[in-house]
C-alpha cells in the first residue's frame, strides 16, 4: 500500500481513508503511510499530521525501536519539531537512528528531552553524544559532573600511548613548522596580546576568582553554627580534592598549566597540544589562541564537528572554520554551523543552501536561531519539496 501512494496509484476517497489512519493495513505500515502523507501529500498532510499526532503510544514505541522501522519514518519521530519523549528511549537505543540525529536533540532538546537521552545507555557510551549534552543549558550541575566523569575513560588512551604520541609530536616538523608560520603570520596582533591572560568563555569557575565570602563581615558568637558548618564545607572540599577522581585532577591540572601560559605559549600548546588541551583552547577569550586550535595538523574532523554547534566559543572561531576546505566540505560541520545560534547570520545564510531537505525542516522550527533563518530555512525547503514533486 505504501508503494501505491508513493506513486500516486491510489484513488482519493482511498487516500482520506488513509490521512484518517483507516486502512486494514500493518500499524508500521499505517505510521509509514501516515508519515509520508504528513512530509510529502499537500492536499492530505495536514490531516496525516493531526492523525499522527494522536497515534497508538504502543505501537508508535514499537516503530521507534525496530532497527527495520523506515529511515524515514524514524528521522520524523527524532526531530525536534515533531518528538514526542515518550519515543526517546526506544528512538535512542535504536542502532538505525543515526548519532547525527541524537546530536541535535542534544544541542537543542528540552529538559525532557535531555533527561531522556541521559537515561539511554548508548548516550552515555558516546563521547561525541555526551561532549554535546555538555553545551544544552537544560543540564544539571550534577549530570555535568557524571558526564566528566565519563569522558575520561571514554575518550583518553592509556598513558603509555599518550606520552609515545607527545614524544612523537615534540619532533615533528610539520607541527613545529605549523607553529613557526602561525607566529610569524601574526606577529604584529601577537605583540599587542601578548602580556593577555587565559580567559575562557563559558567555563565559569575553572580559572580562579574572588571567594565567595570575600567582602562579608565575619560571623558574630550567635552564629558558632554557622562558623562551624563553614569549616565542615572547607574540611570537606579538601577532602573531595584530595580524594578527587584521577580524570578529573588532571583536568585541573591542565588548566592550571594552560593559565600559567603566556598567549604565545598557549598557541605553541594549541598547535602541539593533545586534544583535551584543544577543547579547552579553543574556548580561549584570546582569539589569537583560540584560532590556533584551527591550524593543528592534529585537530580531527569530529572535534571541529563540535566546535561547530558550541556556543562558548568566539565568533571569529566559528567564521573561521568554513574558511577552511577540508572542513567546509563536511556537512556535519556546515549543519552545525547553520543549527549554532551564536553562528553570525551572514555565514548562516551563505552555508543554507548546503542543507539537506530534512535539515532544512529541521532548522525552520529551531527558535533558537533567527527568525530569518527560520523562514528562509522554510521558503528553501518547500522550494526543494516542490521541485521533488
Amino acid at each position: 500500500m505504501i508503494d501505491l501512494i508513493r506513486n500516486t496509484q491510489v484513488p482519493a476517497n482511498l487516500m482520506q481513508s488513509a490521512a484518517r489512519g483507516a486502512l486494514s493495513v500493518p500499524a508500521g505500515e499505517m505510521i509509514e503511510i501516515l508519515v509520508y502523507l504528513t512530509l510529502h501529500h499537500k492536499v492530505f498532510g495536514e490531516q496525516a499530521s493531526l492523525t499522527l499526532a494522536s497515534w497508538d503510544e504502543k505501537a508508535c514505541i514499537v516503530a521507534a525501536g525496530d532497527p527495520r522501522t523506515s529511515p524515514e519514518v524514524l528521522g520524523y519521530f527524532v526531530s525536534l519539531e515533531n518528538m514526542r519523549t515518550h519515543l526517546l528511549p526506544a528512538l535512542a537505543e535504536n542502532p538505525s537512528v543515526t548519532e547525527d540525529s541524537l546530536l541535535q536533540l542534544a544541542v537543542s532538546g528540552s529538559r525532557s528531552v535531555v533527561e531522556a537521552l541521559f537515561a539511554s545507555a548508548r548516550v552515555k557510551s558516546s563521547p561525541g553524544l555526551l561532549q554535546v549534552l555538555q553545551s544544552n543549558p537544560n543540564m544539571q550541575p550534577e549530570e555535568l559532573a557524571e558526564i566528566g566523569r565519563k569522558l575520561y575513560p571514554l575518550e583518553e588512551q592509556p598513558a603509555a600511548a599518550e606520552v609515545k604520541e607527545n614524544e612523537v609530536d615534540a619532533t615533528d616538523p610539520v607541527v613545529d613548522e605549523t607553529v613557526t608560520r602561525y607566529l610569524q603570520e601574526n606577529a604584529e596582533e601577537l605583540a599587542a596580546e601578548k602580556d593577555k591572560p587565559f580567559q575562557p568563555i563559558g567555563m565559569v569557575g575553572e580559572s580562579g576568582g574572588p571567594s565567595s565570602g570575600e567582602g562579608k563581615s565575619p560571623p558574630t558568637e550567635d552564629h558558632g553554627d554557622v562558623v562551624k558548618s563553614d569549616a565542615e564545607k572547607a574540611a570537606a572540599a579538601a577532602h573531595a580534592k584530595k580524594h578527587a577522581p584521577v580524570h578529573e585532577v588532571k583536568r585541573d591540572s591542565t588548566l592550571q598549566k594552560i593559565a600559567k601560559l603566556d598567549v604565545k605559549g598557549r598557541i605553541a600548546l594549541a598547535v602541539r597540544g593533545s586534544k583535551e588541551e584543544r577543547s579547552i583552547l579553543i574556548r580561549d577569550g584570546t582569539k589569537l589562541v583560540a584560532l590556533a586550535v584551527l591550524e593543528s595538523p592534529k585537530v580531527s574532523d569530529g572535534e571541529v564537528e563540535n566546535f561547530a554547534q558550541q556556543k562558548n566559543v568566539l565568533e571569529s572561531v566559528l567564521r573561521a572554520i568554513p574558511m577552511k576546505r577540508r572542513f567546509a566540505k563536511n556537512y556535519n560541520v556546515v549543519r552545525n554551523l547553520v543549527f549554532n545560534p551564536r553562528t553570525p547570520l551572514d555565514l548562516s545564510l551563505g552555508l543554507m543552501k548546503n542543507l539537506l531537505i530534512h535539515d532544512l525542516k529541521n532548522l525552520s522550527g529551531n527558535k533558537e536561531v533567527a527568525e530569518t533563518i527560520r523562514k528562509l530555512a522554510l521558503r528553501m525547503f518547500k522550494q526543494k519539496m516542490e521541485k521533488k514533486d
